[in-house]
């Protein structure tokens, strides 16, 4: 049984492989020895096992050392640079989320869900997506705002943000 430990970055055809089946045996033989002297302790009562544990500790420990580390890594291509400014600043739509449900757009007071959808529709079409921030009252159910963070997400706005957490901090 061979195990890899490492190869180069350079050349990955050349790969190092260590033994690991001496140290394998090694200490299922240890292993076996302590089974045996922790079941009959009439037979062997002055047997002294800490050096037969010292010694499996000392080889798990080798044998962890040389298991590869497994890295995983997803390759991305990153854009290089600083992206210039936005030249102008976004629009932002506020909704604010009422105790009892109530939904307020920019300060207007929606008269339901199939308003909300309407408005969110339209800013989901327009060029430049405005930035949509909700703020939810400190009493309100979550329902009522997943189903606006649902609504928004659905007919695809991407720029959704919560404003106003620090009323929930104690």
């Amino acid at each position: 049984m061979a195990m890899t430990v490492g190869s180069r970055q350079r050349d990955p055809e050349v790969m190092i492989d260590i033994n690991t089946t001496p140290l394998i045996d090694v200490m299922l033989v240890l292993i076996i020895m302590l089974i045996i002297t922790i079941r009959d302790p009439e037979v062997m009562i002055d047997i002294n096992t800490t050096p037969l544990i010292d010694v499996m500790l000392v080889l798990i420990i080798m044998l962890i050392i040389t298991i590869p580390i497994q890295t995983h890594a997803v390759k991305l291509n990153m854009p290089a640079g600083t992206p210039p400014p936005p030249t102008t600043p976004p629009q932002v739509i506020t909704i604010d989320i009422d105790f009892d449900g109530t939904l307020i757009w920019n300060g207007e007071t929606l008269s339901g869900r199939p308003e909300l959808e309407a408005r969110l529709r339209g800013a989901a079409a327009s060029a430049d997506q405005p930035e949509l921030h909700l703020r939810p009252n400190k009493l309100v159910k979550y329902r009522s705002v997943a189903m606006v963070m649902a609504s928004a997400q659905r007919l695809g706005l991407t720029k959704i943000g919560m404003v106003g957490q620090e009323q929930f901090i104690r």
